[in-house]
């Protein structure tokens, strides 16, 4: 045939026996100690032989005859691509990307490869005017591409697949981008290995990302039992609440425990990985979705002034703190009779805002403390105060009436007082639901908390501007349900509800926070605000949610403590109404409230007490107080005008039933205890 040269074909044979000779001690290494240039090497070695078989395949789909293969002149046009593919290959980058972890990308460089490989063979068939149809190297390349790029995701597959054995098979709820990085991601893990993906949309259904078929949500039983899956993770990390509490709903009632991936603003903000997954908390269910804040509203009576906040270091100060820094102030103190919590709080914000920290004054002391307080507001020339310090849990107050009272009430009228003396220009109490036809000492003493500001703003109208921000239970506050729920579902149980039918409203604490700061920054003096709560939770269903998102099953046990059916899990235990705790709450003395400019803040219209009467009525509290007289403290807090209306007639403060306990005999008489003596 013209212009070929038998030199050319002996030339490459010589070469590529050179080529095998040095693979094949290699290839006797394959099952341990290999290093990455031997693995290169391997790999070469495969292409080599998948480029050679891909020029038989190619043959036979084009019609020719394998006997063609016997003509040197064919392994004339084939045996000069090897090298080229291959040198293609390495300079893209293939040999440089580990089999395990090989995505989609590396396919760029089989296609160049490929496509350089198809040149060379084109080329050849030119100068030999023969041997093979040009269509050949076409379809050359392309058998190529399938075959050098088909091998590895086959071999990705082999390699990942022995986890299965030793990995827990999860299901991931959810194909949308945030899904498919999941999957990706759990490849690169050895703890979890994803087994289906389940997502709403049913056009993905039956199709495959990145290996894993994508099924309906109605398969998820038969998924479940198919794999033995014990996880599902939730991949939907921009779905809004109502969506997601219904999809929750659903696998709750699988048997599964239920995890979520961080928000993708937490990701890409670097605070968390996509594959740090956690446990689906309950808080994430409850409520709605958050408003966002009016930024207006949040920096009025922040930005560039100096901010005090008592109890900074609880739940609510200690987050108030974080969304007022946010605002920046011209200082921020920070007042708290607890040193470890006023520390925690502290510590963590400066962490978190490093060199860029405003002014953070931790300050130590009680608002009972008068001179305290004083010396604080005028040394710093306070401008705002927000007052969370209050002891806030209805069972321990109610065992220590006179503490609750001389916190709650007299430690607000201290600082309230104070902050009108000295020039405060507005003070926000937050206040409780509690305070609602109380029936317990906590509620009664924030009620009077609420009139001392209001009392106060009478008194001060135009110079310091007093309100107070009315709201529910949050979630994840220090004490509350959820928190004790959770430990008690790790030890084992039971879980403990009081009632059947209590319920309670829920707000999480950076809404709650927000929402305070901007009431306050609509007062106009003695407003009490209200918040709106969305609709109350059933404490009972709350419990069961909470151990069904464990992956474990409820039941239910009697007054006695006996199932009431077939033993599962985790019991529920039925304790009975705690002293002075209500079945419901509520918000509202009076039924017309006022919208403001905030969709979730009503202003409301109470009874407000005249200040010399209200004055007159402390200074009498106090003095029962300090006499330690119940008997007196009770009578008072009935007459008043509070709508206190205790469950009971028994005075529950443990001290009292101290020395209730150790007098000989014990009266109750129209609603006073009297110890009475044996000589009496």
């Amino acid at each position: 045939m013209a212009g070929y040269d038998p030199r050319v074909f002996l030339k490459w044979r010589r070469k590529g026996k050179k080529f095998l000779n040095s693979m094949l001690p290699e290839i006797a290494l394959l099952p341990d100690g290999l290093n990455r240039a031997r693995k290169r090497k391997i790999h070469m070695f495969v292409d080599a032989i998948l480029i050679l078989a891909a020029f038989a395949v190619a043959l036979l789909l084009n019609g020719a005859p394998l006997s063609q293969l016997a003509d040197p002149l064919s392994w004339a046009v084939v045996l000069p691509v090897v090298p080229v593919c291959l040198i293609t290959f390495n300079h893209f980058g293939l040999y440089r990307a580990i089999l395990r972890f090989i995505t989609g990308n590396a396919m760029r460089s089989v296609v160049v490869g490929a496509v350089a490989g198809a040149a060379t063979m084109l080329a050849i068939i030119e100068i030999l005017g023969g041997p093979v149809s040009p269509a050949v190297a076409v379809i050359h390349a392309m058998t190529v591409l399938l075959a050098v790029g088909g091998i590895r995701f086959w071999g990705r597959a082999v390699l990942r697949r022995p986890g299965l054995r030793t990995s827990t098979p999860v299901i991931i709820y959810g194909a949308g981008n945030a899904g498919q990085q999941l999957v990706a991601a759990l490849y690169l893990s050895t703890e979890y290995v994803p087994v289906a993906l389940v997502d709403d949309d049913a056009r993905l259904h039956g199709t495959t990302i990145n290996g894993i078929r994508v099924y309906s949500p109605a398969e998820l039983r038969t998924l479940i039992d198919h794999w033995q899956v014990r996880e599902v993770l939730m991949a939907l990390p921009s779905v809004n609440r109502m969506r997601r509490r219904r999809i929750v709903a659903k696998l709750e009632l699988l048997g599964v425990e239920v995890k979520t991936i961080p928000s993708m603003g937490d990701v890409v903000a670097g605070r968390a990985r996509l594959t740090d997954l956690r446990s689906v908390m309950p808080e994430e269910l409850l409520g709605r979705d958050p408003v966002p804040p009016r930024k207006a509203l949040m920096q009025r009576n922040i930005a560039g002034k100096a901010v005090l906040v008592t109890g900074a270091g609880g739940s609510i100060g200690s987050e108030l703190c974080r969304q007022i820094i946010a605002q920046n102030p011209k200082v921020l103190i920070m007042l708290d009779v607890s040193e470890y919590a006023l520390y925690s709080a502290v510590t963590e914000l400066r962490d978190t805002l490093g060199d860029d920290a405003v002014d953070l004054v931790p300050m130590l002391g009680s608002v009972q403390n008068p001179r305290r307080i004083r010396a604080i507001l005028r040394r710093f020339k306070v401008q705002t105060v927000y007052h969370a310090a209050a002891y806030k849990h209805v069972a321990m107050v109610e065992e220590n009436h006179i503490e609750g009272l001389h916190n709650n009430v007299f430690g607000t009228r201290v600082i309230a007082e104070a902050s009108a003396e000295c020039g405060v220009e507005h003070f926000i109490l937050v206040s409780t639901d509690k305070t609602v036809r109380p029936t317990n000492i906590m509620g009664v003493s924030k009620r009077l908390a609420e009139l001392i500001c209001q009392g106060l703003a009478q008194e001060h109208r135009g110079q310091t501007v007093f309100s107070m921000v009315r709201f529910g239970n949050v979630l994840g506050s220090s004490g509350s349900v959820i928190p004790r729920f959770r430990d008690q579902i790790e030890r084992g149980g039971p879980v403990t509800v009081t009632h059947r039918d209590v319920t309670r409203y829920f707000m999480t604490i950076p809404e709650a926070a927000q929402l305070v700061i901007q009431a306050g920054a609509m007062a106009r003096g003695g407003d009490v605000f209200v918040l709106d709560m969305g609709e109350p939770v059933r404490i009972l269903d709350l419990a069961i949610s909470m151990i069904r998102l464990h992956g474990l099953v409820p039941y239910m046990l009697d007054e006695t403590g006996n199932p009431e059916g077939p033993v599962a899990d985790i019991p529920i235990q039925i304790t009975g109404l705690q002293p002075g705790e209500k079945l419901f709450e509520e918000l509202l003395i009076s039924k017309d409230p006022e919208g403001t400019e905030h969709p979730r803040i009503m202003t409301a219209s109470e009874l407000v007490m005249p200040p010399a009467e209200l004055s007159r009525f402390l200074d009498e509290l106090h003095a029962a107080c300090l006499a330690f007289d119940l008997q007196a403290i009770r009578r008072l807090l009935l007459a008043a005008p509070l709508g206190y209306a205790p469950k009971d007639m028994d005075i529950h403060d443990l001290m009292w039933q101290e020395a209730a306990a150790a007098a000989p005999k014990v009266a109750l008489k129209d609603t006073k205890l009297r110890i009475v003596s044996d000589k009496s």
